[in-house]
């Protein structure tokens, strides 16, 4: 809960009344390593802070999967497209590593927005945010080079890049593990 409080703080300044209330909002959930917080066709019911661990989101497509997205701690997590208008969602979310993770509901949500001194304000931050790393993102995958992209999720996840698969990463950048091994090959210079 400390790391939520923190967070929040960075963005909108928290009274002692307005931590009590997110206290009671938000609900302690911890998840395996491999575990789900969202499937494919499920709705996304919560917006969810990790506290500790790592998720990707991936796609199936045609047998495949595609990870388009990884969040870690001090991150929030959800398929927005899925959460706002109420529909089954297109990806699905999955720990990496076994994770504490705080979840609020809709319901919730609504009254963190409207009883935290500033939590319109907040949740317009948090979104925008979110709206500009998706642009950049999608962006990326159709301008640049697998090479560039790999450098950028190296910029974007510096302290990831152990943590996280290498075959997860090559799905990320949009190539093949064995491409993604000459990449890797030819930044450090190594044959």
């Amino acid at each position: 809960m400390e790391l939520l409080i923190k967070t929040i703080r960075q963005l909108i300044p928290l009274s002692e009344e307005d931590q009590l209330l997110i206290s009671q909002l938000f609900h302690r959930k911890e998840l395996r390593q491999k575990q789900y917080l969202l499937r494919e066709g499920a709705v996304c019911r919560s917006v969810f802070f990790i506290e500790k661990g790592l998720v990707r989101y991936y796609v199936n497509h045609d047998g495949e999967e595609k990870t388009t997205y990884f969040n870690k701690e001090g991150e929030f997590v959800c398929d927005y497209l899925s959460f706002l208008p109420g529909s089954p969602s297109m990806i699905h979310i999955q720990a990496l590593e076994d994770s504490v993770i705080w979840a609020i509901d809709r319901q919730s949500l609504q009254r963190f927005y409207k009883e935290v001194q500033q939590g319109e304000r907040f949740g317009r931050l948090v979104i925008e945010q979110v709206y500009l790393q998706a642009i950049q993102q999608v962006g990326s995958f159709y301008r640049d080079p697998p090479e560039t992209r790999y450098l950028n999720f190296l910029h974007s996840y510096p302290e990831l890049s152990q943590r996280i698969a290498q075959y997860y990463i090559a799905s990320y950048v949009g190539v093949k593990p064995q491409s993604l091994s000459r990449i890797r090959r030819r930044i450090t210079g190594s044959h």
